[in-house]
């Protein structure tokens, strides 16, 4: 396959998802009972976002026309593992190797191993030398290059296993908004889509808040009423209650609107069903000390990424900050 070809496989990928034909919404039920934060309603809208931001052709062209990608590359084995904690969450890893030329041993993560296989599937049927350049394992091993995504203590394994070779190893990240107190309930609205699309369970989900002092969190905490279903999600609800009678017990302040608990800590990674808050006295102080947070994955705000913004990543949008296509053109 040459790179137009490839474009091409991407496109009718697109285009499949586009018909959500009963194949594959008997796949995304499957998903749904593997694991049971991957409702329907989110597996759609990783898909909508995947199909709109990722497959469209122009934006593909534009994204291989900037490295200058050509037919002429050696194709080298990349090993790629893969997080599961939002539905495809590793789609974009495979996309750019794939995208790239090279072959790819992709070890799955058991919360998320449906979906992707299904979608290498409907490749090969179309194009069965996609076979030769995706595969999937249970163990890595023999790679050119690694690229792995996990949490702080995964990627010290990682770094024992992979660290000698070319690879990419990724660490926790979450997202932050700073808030001036003058927004709009429209951003605030997009602002709840920032904290509890996937459940708040993705690294560009918002987890903190800065916010000046004296602040009204009534808007706030009244922006969330299109989430109040969360509270028939089992899941959730467990990781509510049980975080909630935390706070009771230890007689500790907190805010809620029944969707998520407010609380005011200095930490950046909050559990599911929590939002961290701080204030702050200075906006220009809090920008810049926030900015040089390397655990940060999306700053959001009205000079930042916009309100209800996160969960859209473009091509260019790689995590952590590190260019995936660039690595995979120099090993």
């Amino acid at each position: 396959m040459n790179l137009k070809e490839r474009i091409e496989l991407m496109k009718n990928l697109g285009d499949y998802l586009k018909e959500d034909n009963d194949e594959w919404k008997e796949i995304k039920r499957r998903a749904f009972e593997n694991n049971g934060w991957f409702t329907i309603d989110f597996i759609d809208l990783a898909v909508k976002n995947i199909i709109q931001y990722y497959l469209d052709p122009i934006k593909l062209n534009e994204w291989t026309a900037h490295y200058h990608l050509d037919d002429n590359i050696v194709p080298k084995k990349v090993g790629i593992v893969m997080a599961g904690n939002i539905p495809l969450v590793g789609f974009h890893d495979f996309l750019t190797v794939f995208i790239s030329g090279h072959r790819q041993i992709i070890k799955m993560s058991s919360k998320d191993n449906i979906l992707l296989k299904h979608l290498v599937h409907i490749l090969i049927l179309k194009e069965p030398g996609v076979s030769n350049f995706v595969i999937f394992a249970d163990r890595l091993s023999g790679c050119d290059a690694y690229l792995t995504t996990g949490s702080n203590n995964t990627s010290r394994y990682f770094e024992y296993y992979f660290g000698k070779y070319p690879s990419i190893i990724r660490k926790n990240k979450t997202s932050v908004a700073l808030l001036s107190g003058d927004e709009t309930l429209s951003e605030l609205e997009k602002l709840a889509d920032d904290i509890c699309f996937y459940f708040g369970l993705g690294c560009r989900n918002v987890t903190k808040l800065l916010v000046p002092r004296n602040y009204n969190f009534e808007p706030l905490l009244n922006s969330f009423s299109k989430y109040s279903y969360f509270t028939d999600h089992k899941k959730y609800r467990n990781n509510f209650d049980y975080y909630l009678t935390l706070q009771i017990m230890n007689n500790q302040y907190y805010m809620t609107n029944q969707v998520v608990l407010f609380i005011e800590k200095s930490e950046l990674f909050s559990p599911i069903s929590q939002v961290y808050y701080e204030f702050y006295d200075d906006g220009e102080v809090a920008r810049k000390n926030i900015s040089l947070n390397t655990d940060i994955q999306c700053l959001v705000g009205n000079e930042f990424i916009f309100f209800g913004e996160t969960q859209k990543p473009g091509l260019f949008d790689y995590a952590d900050k590190e260019d995936t296509m660039a690595f995979l053109l120099s090993i």
